[in-house]
């Protein structure tokens, strides 16, 4: 996949292998969530994400490979920092650990949170896709490392 042409400057600012290039994306559903989870991600406490199995099938898109980097952005598509993909496992929902729920950084950290929060959003996504969540359905686990940030004082990358 190439590298967006918005984004080529902050790429090429980390000076990747474009082979090893992923995605841009931002993290949520909206606004709101897509900035917090970025902001926690940019102080360390996110390392981790989940995404269903199905969307990336809706996509035509293959799943995450450890090597892997990608492009995190705000919402409004400034690119943040760059992230390789450490590990990865597929589950269904009512698998995820606790250990994975603590590495997501979110809310405080636990299980039940974790399982609160992505209930929600699974359950959103879900319907707009006109599908139905289900305690059993799979989900891409994917525990990740920051690998470069924007500079401080850097422009963000021009659309």
């Amino acid at each position: 996949m190439p590298v967006p042409a918005r984004l080529a400057a902050f790429w090429y600012g980390f000076a990747a292998d474009e082979a090893r290039f992923y995605e841009a994306f931002s993290f949520g559903d909206n606004e709101q969530l897509a900035d917090e989870l970025a902001a926690l991600v940019l102080q360390g406490s996110k390392r981790a994400t989940a995404s269903s199995v199905w969307s990336f099938e809706a996509k035509g898109k293959r799943l995450p490979q450890p090597g892997d980097l990608s492009i995190v952005t705000n919402w409004a598509g400034e690119p943040l920092c760059v992230i390789e993909t450490r590990a990865f496992d597929v589950m269904p929902f009512s698998a995820v650990s606790a250990e994975f729920a603590a590495l997501e950084g979110e809310g405080d950290g636990s299980l039940s949170y974790w399982q609160r929060a992505h209930r929600q959003y699974f359950t959103r996504e879900c319907a707009k896709a006109d599908r139905q969540f289900l305690e059993n359905m799979l989900v891409a686990c994917e525990q990740f490392e920051v690998v470069y940030r924007r500079r401080p004082g850097s422009p963000p990358a021009r659309g």
